[in-house]
């Protein structure tokens, strides 16, 4: 029985959206050789692309980013199962089959990508582990913190996986993706790990992924709909002006306050640890529906609650705020300006897309289709105990309210493609760098599959994003799957020596912040 289910999944790892493009060489009848030899040159001519302005930006020496993924699985991974998976599908995706290509000449350096041969076990690493090693758990954070001293090797296209079959808390074993920026966004390369893996309950099914819809007007027609929409039309241009405008300081002079999680300048540069918490996404649910607000809402008033008690933590006694934020005396320092680098998907689709429609958008609109589509925001946090927990939500979803009705993640996604077109990907890298340089830290969150999904025939635990080279000392990612949440910290460990104690701090919050829901449900009822 298990036999006949591995050959059916693997009927099915060749997805149609995946499957080569027919080019007019392949099938077009060439009436002299002349013509053909034409055909075939322009062929090859056009296995070369240049890079988006985007990626451009992401090979910027400033701003070189490097997208690295955990996947835990339930069960021990075989690799001769994955490699296969990945020649059928992700090596079937044009980004993942080009190298980047340098070439110099007389006015500069121009960098393109260029089709290759791919070799996927040059691709993948299995080290060889002792499954009986002591503390596995510190083993594996170890592996994958080195690879961010590792540069991607330029001479084959920009990703890899690592396979370690060695068994921690809450996974058998962990796949590593490590992915270069320039290939795509999150959005792009969560939809593409999609495509790539089934429902554990329907092996012949792809993952279900929740539709999302931008935030929009409910009011209807007559004198007060057209009253409140031109009241909504000019709240968004003002706030779209605000906003423009402390972008431009922020990259000019304005800086956060230098905090125990703000690092120094170069720390882009330096190594990262990498840890994750798993919370039950059951409990943000219970929250958000008690404090009518969304899934964002919520996340970001426990971000801010875990990371005030942090920080109370390290400006006063280490033995304080251990059972909760009533009564406990606040050690952080008044107005301090702590705010975080908020990634946002800037296409007309919000959210994840399947890999099918991301890739149709690519070839009907390039504009918005496979790649890094996304701008900036600059999100305030209030940081500071509270009497009541649930303050830490109603500003939260105030902030983000009023962020809704701003185009500012818009107006950065445009000017860095500008600042590229005029003056070179150089020249955007160091605005960015400064901008994000001036905040705490960066912050996103990813909604991910509704159901358990089977990587290549292996049931997924938990799947931890997060990405490096960025000039933050932390950097913060939810992702959801099934009924969990995981939440992802990159982290220098000379700013940020206990990232361990921050994800005890976030998790402590949330519980914190649901019995406050659970309580005040009961005592309204």
């Amino acid at each position: 029985m298990q036999s006949s289910r591995k050959a059916s999944y693997q009927e099915t790892l060749v997805s149609p959206v995946l499957e080569p493009v027919k080019t007019e060489t392949a099938t077009k009848k060439w009436e002299t050789n002349e013509e053909k030899e034409m055909a075939d040159s322009k062929e090859s001519t056009s296995s070369q692309e240049p890079l988006s302005p985007a990626a451009r930006l992401f090979h910027a020496p400033q701003f070189n980013c490097t997208i690295l993924t955990a996947i835990g699985c339930k069960t021990s991974i075989n690799p001769g199962v994955i490699m296969m998976g990945l020649k059928q599908t992700l090596m079937k995706h044009p980004r993942f089959s080009k190298k980047l290509v340098i070439d110099d000449n007389k006015c500069g350096s121009k960098s393109k990508w260029e089709s290759t041969k791919v070799n996927v076990e040059n691709h993948v690493t299995v080290p060889n582990l002792d499954p009986n090693m002591d503390s596995p758990d510190q083993f594996v954070e170890d592996y994958i913190s080195n690879l961010s001293t590792i540069p991607l090797d330029l001479s084959k296209p920009l990703w890899e996986m690592h396979i370690l079959n060695v068994k921690t808390l809450d996974a058998e074993a962990i796949a590593v993706f490590r992915i270069h920026h320039s290939l795509g966004d999150g959005a792009s390369l969560i939809s593409l790990l999609l495509a790539c893996t089934r429902k554990t309950s329907d092996p012949d099914a792809l993952p279900s992924i929740p539709a999302q819809q931008r935030a929009g007007s409910h009011f209807s027609g007559g004198f007060w709909g057209l009253f409140f929409s031109m009241w909504t039309v000019l709240r968004m241009i003002w706030n779209t002006l605000v906003d423009s405008v402390l972008f431009v300081a922020t990259m000019l002079f304005l800086e956060d306050t230098k905090t125990p999680l703000k690092g120094a300048s170069g720390v882009e540069l330096k190594p990262k640890r990498f840890v994750h918490r798993t919370v039950s996404l059951d409990d943000i649910k219970l929250v958000k529906n008690a404090m009518n607000m969304t899934i964002n809402d919520a996340i970001m008033g426990v971000t801010q609650a875990g990371l005030s008690r942090y920080l109370n933590r390290k400006y006063g006694d280490q033995s304080e705020i251990e059972d909760g934020e009533n009564g406990k005396k606040n050690n952080i320092p008044k107005s301090i300006r702590l705010r975080a680098s908020v990634l946002v998907n800037v296409r007309p689709t919000p959210g994840i897309q399947t890999l099918a429609d991301l890739m149709a958008n690519d070839s009907n609109n390039p504009k918005w289709g496979w790649g890094n589509r996304i701008g900036y925001i600059i999100l305030p946090f209030t940081v500071g105990l509270q009497d009541d927990p649930l303050e830490h939500l109603r500003r939260a979803k105030a902030m983000i309210d009023r962020k809704k009705l701003s185009l500012e993640a818009t107006f950065s996604f445009h000017i860095a493609i500008l600042v590229i077109k005029l003056f070179g990907a150089k020249a955007s890298a160091a605005i960015a760098r400064r901008v994000i340089s001036n905040t705490t830290l960066a912050f996103s969150n990813v909604v991910g599959p509704l159901e358990e999904i089977s990587f290549y025939g292996h049931p997924v635990a938990y799947i931890a994003p997060s990405v490096y080279g960025s000039p933050h000392a932390l950097t913060i990612h939810f992702q959801s799957y099934c009924k969990k949440m995981t939440i992802v910290l990159a982290v220098d460990p000379d700013v940020i020596p206990d990232p361990h104690k921050l994800c005890d701090d976030l998790e402590k919050s949330l519980e914190i912040i649901k019995d406050s829901v659970v309580e005040r449900e009961l005592d309204a009822s």
